[in-house]
């Protein structure tokens, strides 16, 4: 696929981004920060997501988009599959019952759709979870945030220039085998441990419209899809509308 610089968006509209498995939309929230309409698919309820959303199966609705032609509506696709199966430190968001259970390596059959869409797309794993390009890695120092959390991505149909990966300064706060570490950043995962509060995790993450915190654990700090955003359209024609 070559990188797209054709697409165009209609006067006073923002160009749309569909977001794939998109939990509670912290991933969202960041497009919609670049400029960004969001839309959101997951096949759990979410409540808290801020944005329209269409609750069902994420890869028979695209597939239904990519067949109806209403995947040309869209300018770009955001996909956070669940993690490779056996990942013990998410939580799928494409179980057909609630939180947990086994987990199913979904990235395999939607990087397939997405290249089907024609559109350029971004799909986003943690580390050592699943095989994808890793043609940009973010970390929460990057952006001053308080966790580490990296988070990699595979371009699909554009490029991005990575950025430096800044030293982080200290430890995740907690237990580690018994022993306690203080440091500057928290665990954005799980439960015991020394984990955070609620309050803390939200303030690292730079997520207050949610405070369920699988919703927490499960997102990617809004910053990364932000930056991701804006690297996109600087490489387009879409330009941001005011």
């Amino acid at each position: 696929m070559t990188q797209r610089t054709d697409i165009r968006r209609e006067r006073g509209l923002r160009p749309r981004v569909l977001d794939v498995f998109s939990c509670a939309g912290g991933a969202g929230t960041g497009y919609a920060r670049a400029g960004f309409a969001v839309e959101g698919v997951d096949i759990a309820d979410r409540p808290n997501y801020p944005f329209p959303q269409h609750r069902g199966d994420a890869l028979e609705y695209l597939a239904h988009l990519i067949t109806s032609g209403d995947i040309e509506r869209y300018a770009f696709v955001h996909a956070s599959p669940p993690c490779q199966d056996q990942c013990s430190l998410t939580v799928g968001t494409n179980q057909s019952q609630g939180w947990g259970g086994t987990h199913e390596d979904l990235v395999a059959p939607t990087r397939e759709l997405l290249d089907k869409t024609g559109l350029p797309y971004i799909i986003e794993q943690p580390n050592g979870r699943a095989k994808i390009r890793k043609d940009l890695t973010l970390c929460g120092e990057m952006f001053g945030l308080g966790v580490i959390r990296h988070r990699n991505f595979e371009l699909g149909g554009w490029t991005a220039v990575q950025p430096a990966h800044v030293a982080h300064r200290g430890r995740v706060r907690g237990w580690r085998h018994g022993a306690y570490f203080d440091g500057p950043y928290v665990a954005a995962y799980g439960n015991g441990g020394g984990k955070p509060s609620i309050p803390e995790l939200q303030a690292a993450m730079g997520i207050d419209w949610t405070d369920v915190r699988e919703e927490l654990t499960e997102a990617i700090p809004p910053t990364y899809a932000e930056w991701i955003g804006r690297a996109f359209l600087a490489t387009t024609a879409l330009g941001v509308a005011a």
